[in-house]
């Protein structure tokens, strides 16, 4: 009879299901984006998917290209970053490098910048419709910084200033330049910031062979002849006036030979690859989004299709796991 009672006082059972406990509320999620260059347009793989499957995160942190993708997706401008990573092509990659021979890197991202500013233009990081920040590296003293408020924007540019070829950015007072020098896949980041669930996505993992110990290495006959030919190189002033399309030729070059692009690139990408590999040991994400991108080099900003592509199809493989490690939190 007491039953009864509880349940409506009619004998039946409609009351049953509104008295059961309403369903726990679902952790929240921090997505972790890190940085890789033109690789980073895999992130734009990666969000669509996540949001066809209604897996939204709450926390976007992001560390250089990766700060750029997910601080559009948090203002609602992912679909403008896809259409214009998808009409690049060589000639318009070049046009976005304005050298700059008397600042402090090669290239000083004001074009770029300003294709930016047209898609997001003076929005505040607090008044972003979700929590972002972006890491950047401070120079001189190696801080890590964690850019959450004041103008987006700027927090971008100082998130992908990359050390010798683009400008630092002076933010708050201090000189910033690309996150990725102190954490490229920002997982303590996001989890610093509530995510009680980390996807991360690392750009890097596919490189596989890296950072392995040669430990008998030495000299043979090739070096001197290729030593005289840096030497017999042409020089002078004619080189020099020709400096800014050199130097764009430069960016573009598939041949063996380095170049000052090449070995700029090639050393941050290897202090990239070690740094990332320790903070992950240490504070791995609770699933990781590992594209397949070890062809794609970090200028080919013009296979923007090819890399979201592939960020797509990693993304669909790590689906069941968030699924199951969201219902394993709830």
């Amino acid at each position: 009879m007491l039953q009864r009672l509880l349940r409506n006082g009619n004998g039946d059972r409609a009351a049953d299901a509104s008295s059961e406990r309403p369903a726990p509320p679902r952790p929240n999620v921090g997505l972790a984006l890190g940085g890789g260059a033109a690789r980073g347009f895999a992130h734009i793989g990666v969000l669509r998917v996540l949001e066809e499957n209604g897996i939204v995160p709450d926390v976007i942190v992001g560390t250089s290209i990766g700060a750029v993708a997910g601080g559009c997706y948090a203002y609602s401008q992912l679909d403008a970053f896809e259409d214009w990573a998808r009409g690049l092509n060589a000639r318009g990659v070049l046009g976005y490098l304005d050298i700059s021979l008397g600042g402090s890197g090669l290239i000083s991202g004001d074009r770029l910048a300003k294709r930016l500013e047209l898609a997001l233009g003076d929005v505040a990081i607090e008044d972003l419709p979700r929590q972002f920040a972006a890491i950047a590296t401070e120079l001189g003293t190696g801080h890590e910084i964690w850019l959450t408020r004041g103008r987006l924007i700027h927090a971008l540019r100082a998130s992908y200033a990359l050390p010798g070829i683009f400008n630092p950015i002076r933010v708050g007072g201090r000189w910033l330049v690309d996150g990725a020098l102190v954490n490229p896949v920002p997982v303590s980041a996001a989890r610093a910031l509530g995510a009680r669930l980390v996807i991360a996505v690392n750009l890097n993992a596919d490189l596989l062979g890296h950072g392995v110990t040669i430990s008998n290495h030495g000299s043979d006959e090739d070096d001197a002849r290729e030593l005289q030919m840096t030497r017999e190189r042409p020089g002078g002033l004619r080189n020099l006036l020709n400096l800014e399309n050199l130097l764009k030729r430069q960016f573009m070059d598939v041949s063996g030979r380095p170049n000052v692009a090449n070995v700029m690139i090639d050393a941050f990408n290897i202090i990239q690859d070690r740094v990332t590999r320790s903070r992950l040991a240490g504070d791995p994400p609770d699933v990781m989004i590992s594209p397949r991108l070890g062809k794609i080099g970090l200028f080919d900003f013009h296979r923007a299709r090819e890399a979201i592509a592939l960020g797509e199809q990693a993304a669909h493989k790590a689906v069941p796991d968030i699924v199951e490690a969201l219902s394993a939190l709830t």
